[in-house]
């Protein structure tokens, strides 16, 4: 039995003497199967030629990237708590460096994911840690490829982790997609692909498809940026190395919204 692990976006299938013919994921509209075709790798192979890098971000808070890169390239962040440590997105792979230094912090009490191609090797991470939680929204239940008993789907608009973490669905690139903030050093918000970080650091953006270019109708900026008003946050952490919001974070998905929604030729939030 192998571990199949889809080598374009990163997802683990359920244990298999062979590989799926292919994947739910890549074949939607916001994500692609390369013109080469669909390839698969395992979880042992994977463990052979990648490691885990470690950054720290700031006092409590490291990013965890797969190098050298692999599928999407995304990030994943360790949020250290006095409730207990929580994992933020999730990687395609887990080794046992970083379990090591993982539980050398005091472990971790639960995974939270803002959307299904960020769902990777999930379970394995879960087991790698006693079958600790992992929030996924159920708005995106139906994209899990390997159901696990520790995946928990959350309802509703906003999910308090701890007295300082909260979930906070937001939808647009997928129907549950969701981001993370925490109440720490001014506020900080994660939003994997949900707000995306641009290169100028001072503004995200709003997609349903990245790799395909196809943006989000007017309504679903807006409720983007009302599902996040009402939270206070200096920081934003986006998906990828370096895209850092560093300050004015309420500002940045203020103007960001209305910079999108000018591009449409659509009318601008109300301000108060």
């Amino acid at each position: 039995m192998i571990q199949p692990i889809c080598a374009t976006c990163g997802t683990q299938f359920p244990d298999a003497e062979t590989p799926p013919v292919c994947c739910p994921i890549c074949e939607d509209e916001r994500q692609y199967v390369p013109v080469t075709g669909q390839a698969w790798t395992t979880a042992e192979a994977l463990r052979q030629d990648h490691h885990i890098v470690r950054t720290e971000m700031s006092p409590g808070l490291h990013a965890l990237t797969i190098e050298p890169g692999f599928a999407i390239g995304q990030r994943a962040f360790l949020i250290e708590t006095p409730a207990g440590n929580v994992l933020w997105d999730c990687l395609a792979m887990i080794d046992d460096a970083t379990i090591d230094w993982i539980n050398a912090k005091g472990g971790l009490t639960a995974i939270a994911i803002s959307h299904p191609h960020y769902y990777t090797a999930m379970g394995s991470w879960s087991e790698a840690f006693g079958d600790i939680p992992v929030y996924l929204h159920e708005d995106d239940a139906a994209w899990v490829q390997k159901p696990h008993p520790a995946i928990h789907h959350w309802s509703g608009e906003a999910k308090a982790l701890t007295s300082d973490l909260t979930l906070i669905r937001c939808g647009g690139h997928f129907e549950g997609g969701t981001v993370l903030h925490w109440n720490q050093d001014q506020g900080m918000l994660f939003t994997g692909d949900i707000m995306q970080v641009v290169a100028d650091l001072h503004h995200v953006s709003f997609m349903r498809s990245y790799p395909n270019y196809i943006p989000l109708p007017a309504q679903a900026v807006r409720n983007i940026g009302k599902a996040v008003e009402d939270f206070d946050f200096e920081t934003i952490h986006g998906a990828f190395p370096g895209r850092t919001v560093a300050s004015d974070g309420n500002k940045a998905v203020k103007r960001s919204v209305s910079r999108y929604l000018r591009a449409l030729g659509a009318p601008e939030p109300v301000k108060d």
